[in-house]
């Protein structure tokens, strides 16, 4: 997916919010802003949105001297969520179609996602959640099941901290055996590490790899080659999210795409109306 124009003034509000969250210092605010226009004036938009977001957070963190801005908000949401995880547990194994309500619920999850709302809290995640069982969603269920029975590797691309706990229940209706998890290499905006699959028990589940990469999505370009060599080896992907599907949609691979539509831009791409909860089947040419 390339860049659409409607993508740069998004990421220069995102950069203000984040840059506000970590000072009040207005100067700074003003050198964070003026450095992102000097750097993306020139940028090529026919690279996905997650190029140009690797460049805003790093400049980001550069001029505040901050590696983390969202280290505190993450280990509060996966803190928040793991105290719910026994509930929704509980939920997905009396549901009639435990798989069904798991695949549900990870999409759900995506709403937690500060890169595009900043100001979402518990209490909207709660409601979301309790609506994503009976929510209409685009794509079969039934096709992911048998897609992931008949892998033998699957590579799972994780995406936010706090939704990733929704992941672990997923994860839980799967052949874990099979399975690789991956985190990002580096922090990047509530994008998780593997320091949050550890604190959410991923770790303990299947085997967990970073993909060595700081950008908001899968650069491949970006990533590690133990990262491409695994994207490489697995006969399907499961891929998490709205930043990796903008990093993967022109990808020549079989992927699952399963995330939640929350912007303008990635519904006119993707064809499916903001808000909705999507799985996308790509296969390859």
């Amino acid at each position: 997916m390339k860049t659409y124009l409607e993508c740069i003034p998004c990421f220069f509000q995102q950069a203000l919010k984040t840059a506000r969250l970590i000072s009040h210092d207005p100067d700074l605010h003003e050198r964070i802003m003026r450095e992102l226009l000097q750097k993306l004036s020139g940028i090529d938009l026919n690279q996905p949105p997650p190029a140009m977001g690797r460049i805003v957070y790093e400049t980001v963190r550069q001029l505040s001297g901050n590696p983390d801005p969202y280290q505190h908000i993450k280990k509060k949401f996966n803190h928040f969520l793991m105290e719910l995880y026994p509930e929704f547990q509980q939920k997905i194994l009396a549901a009639d179609h435990p798989f069904d309500a798991a695949v549900r619920l990870a999409i759900a999850g995506n709403i937690i996602d500060f890169g595009v709302n900043a100001d979402i809290t518990p209490d909207v995640i709660s409601e979301t959640l309790n609506q994503a069982v009976s929510q209409p969603l685009a794509g079969s269920i039934e096709d992911f099941e048998q897609a992931v029975r008949n892998a033998k590797n699957i590579l799972y691309l994780g995406d936010n901290a706090g939704e990733i706990v929704f992941d672990r229940l997923l994860l839980e209706q799967l052949p874990l055996e099979k399975i690789t998890y991956a985190v990002r290499g580096n922090p990047i905006i509530n994008d998780i590490t593997m320091e949050d699959a550890r604190d959410t028990g991923i770790t303990d589940l299947v085997r967990v790899i970073d993909n060595g990469s700081d950008a908001p999505g899968t650069l491949l370009d970006h990533c590690s080659d133990t990262f491409k060599a695994a994207f490489t080896a697995a006969d399907i992907i499961i891929s998490k999210g709205q930043g990796n599907y903008e990093s993967l949609s022109d990808a020549d691979k079989e992927i699952l795409f399963i995330f939640m539509v929350k912007c303008p831009v990635v519904a006119k791409n993707s064809g499916y109306p903001q808000k909705s909860i999507v799985l996308i089947h790509q296969k390859p040419a």
